[in-house]
């Protein structure tokens, strides 16, 4: 087993370092431009940014803001969901989701996940639906496009908004339509290591409703609309015009970009086909993935994962403790054995690297490590 480049080259989970040099004439042009111009807050390319994403995704309106959590808290606050209310989101999440629940003084209630692509499931929705319900948030995990389309007709019932987290799924779709157009309005991050990332924290919110476009933009101005006028108590949560140059370079190849990751996934499919003890990630019927993350199960993870990481690849774990068992949510009262599918998947999912740049001789060096440590853990 040979490592591509030598002993010394190490395969990361992401290589910003690769999308920067594609990018970089662009970019020094960007920003030079916005140095010369002094343009610092809500400069010209913000405006940008915020019309090419919409037009991206066939959105009526993206307002950028400081990051994904406030993408998604703004989100909420904007679609009505206020404190003491009730807001449905899966155990199976980066804590940032419920995060932007609890900073509105609104209460997360967790469901469990499906066993095969771990998102929301939404017959695990429908019956955790009571009187206080005021919104659900499908997370779209991993570059996968959450079954929206099904609780659609639970929220219409209790008269909940539906809130995309598509922080993971810049240009994935479902039945033709992408991530984050699915409901009434959604949050994204564009954090460095996403489809779609900046050069440091940023995120926006898509909807189509003009009144919830103009609350969020309202909201992230410190409540105002008009200078030195606040008509509700806000944040300050904008978009970086530094951050907008950038994603206005990548968002010209994210088509690509995410084109590239399939294939990746399809070779990694391949590779790994025949190896015994080891679950692939499955695209559900209806979805285009975008493969943020390629994540496979795998028994004795942990001794898998140190295998990986001593023959220089940068696998990792996403996510191995679900919300409701992290210290920051025990008030929750939901312990051990709550949502056993989360629960069960947390101690097995494995992130292999993937990212456009990749190369045939790296992911056939990470399927070489992964079954050598598959076979070593068998023989034990």
């Amino acid at each position: 087993m040979t490592r591509p480049g030598g002993a010394g080259d190490f395969i990361p989970m992401v290589d910003l370092a690769a999308q920067q040099d594609e990018i970089a004439d662009e970019v020094d042009a960007g920003l030079k431009e916005v140095f010369t111009q002094a343009s610092y807050i809500g400069g010209p390319a913000v405006a940008e940014f915020e019309q090419a994403y919409a037009r991206f995704l066939g959105a009526a309106n993206c307002v950028g803001v400081a990051n994904g959590t406030d993408a998604v808290e703004l989100a909420l606050r904007a679609s009505g969901v206020t404190a003491g209310g009730e807001v449905i989101l899966p155990a199976n999440t980066f804590i940032a989701t419920a995060e932007a629940v609890s900073r509105i003084g609104a209460v997360p209630v967790l469901v469990d996940v499906d066993p095969v692509h771990l998102l929301i499931d939404p017959d695990r929705v429908a019956a955790a639906v009571t009187p206080r319900t005021q919104a659900i948030i499908p997370v779209h995990l991993f570059g996968q496009t959450a079954f929206v389309e099904r609780l659609v007709p639970v929220a219409a019932a209790c008269g909940a908004v539906i809130v995309e987290d598509a922080a993971q799924s810049q240009g994935a779709s479902r039945h033709g339509r992408f991530a984050g157009t699915l409901g009434h309005a959604a949050g994204t991050s564009f954090y460095p290591g996403k489809n779609l990332g900046a050069a440091g924290d940023a995120g926006a919110v898509v909807t189509d409703d003009e009144d919830i476009a103009a609350r969020v933009r309202m909201l992230g101005a410190h409540g105002s609309d008009h200078k030195y006028q606040h008509d509700a108590i806000g944040m300050n949560s904008r978009l970086d015009t530094v951050q907008a140059v950038v994603l206005n370079a990548k968002l010209r190849r994210l088509a690509g970009w995410n084109e590239r990751r399939r294939r990746a996934a399809d070779r990694y499919r391949n590779l790994l086909a025949d190896l015994p003890g080891v679950e692939l990630p499955r695209t559900a019927e209806g979805n285009v993935d975008v493969w943020h993350l390629y994540v496979i199960r795998v028994a004795e993870r942990d001794r898998v994962l140190a295998a990986l990481n001593d023959a220089g690849i940068g696998a990792g774990i996403h996510y191995p403790v679900p919300v409701h068992l992290s210290r920051a949510y025990r008030e929750l009262g939901a312990g051990s054995g709550s949502f056993p599918v989360a629960e069960q998947a947390a101690g097995r999912i494995l992130s292999l690297p993937i990212f456009p740049h990749i190369s045939e001789a790296q992911q056939q060096y990470v399927a070489d490590a992964l079954m050598e440590s598959v076979r070593n853990l068998g023989a034990r």
